[in-house]
């Protein structure tokens, strides 16, 4: 096993073991806090991907994240933010347009996954972490076994294969695990874990998407192996606005 891999496999075995204690204390401040730092370290590499300087913003995010605490809906934050940054420069003209992004990209989907757990406690956010994952894994072993047309400029690396594999593999097991985990059927925790899984791949795409047009490779290397923060969470970000939605729209 070569040192870079041993590198990826120690770390993976790290985060794995944060998320389940995470997990399996299922407390809400714990979880707010661990999410709270994940979004941080994200907004930090998503500001150096937008080209934005200055601190101003994960100011206003922290005030945002402490905020969300209390909020049953924390969706609804983000447009909070978007109302007070086109008022703020209406009025004096003192911000950065692109001073809204990180709050589209990824603070807007930190808060959504904090709604899930919320409004569907933390078996939702097993259901996010499998599809998420799944779509990962299922498509870089499909692609590199069947693999043969690419998927999209913006992602070279990525098949059409690997993809449609990777979103069967997860939407299959996804909703297996959905439907034996609440009063969901079958056909619908299928549904919902395919419109999940694909999101997932639209939320890898975009980042890369970013990092092409930033010229760098990965948004990080705050995690020793992996990149960054938000190379880790990309998928996430896309994929709990769509469970989210899907979830509340079934209620």
């Amino acid at each position: 096993m070569s040192s870079e891999l041993n590198t990826r496999w120690k770390s993976a075995l790290v985060m794995l073991a944060v998320i389940f204690i995470v997990g399996i204390l299922d407390i809400k401040f714990i979880t707010w806090l661990f999410l709270g730092g994940v979004g941080f370290f994200a907004m930090l590499e998503a500001n150096r991907l937008w080209n934005i300087s200055g601190d101003d913003n994960l100011v206003i995010a922290a005030i945002v994240w402490v905020a969300a605490y209390f909020f049953h809906n924390p969706t609804l934050l983000v447009f909070i933010v978007f109302l007070v940054l086109a008022s703020k420069l209406a009025y004096d003209k003192s911000i950065d347009k692109k001073a809204f992004l990180p709050f589209i990209y990824p603070v807007a989907g930190m808060l959504f996954i904090w709604a899930l757990y919320l409004n569907w406690g933390m078996k939702s956010l097993v259901w996010l972490l499998a599809i998420v994952a799944l779509t990962d894994v299922g498509a870089y072993y499909t692609g590199r076994n069947f693999g043969k047309r690419g998927f999209s400029p913006a992602s070279p690396n990525k098949t059409l294969e690997g993809v449609f594999g990777g979103i069967a593999i997860a939407s299959f097991i996804g909703a297996i695990l959905i439907a034996s985990s609440s009063s969901m059927g079958f056909f619908s925790a299928i549904l919902l874990a395919l419109i999940t899984s694909t999101a997932s791949v639209f939320g890898d795409l975009f980042e890369s998407y970013l990092k092409r047009e930033a010229g760098v490779k990965d948004s990080g290397d705050r995690i020793p192996g992996h990149g960054g923060v938000l190379d880790r969470i990309d998928g996430y970000l896309f994929a709990s606005v769509m469970l989210f939605t899907l979830l509340e729209l079934g209620k």
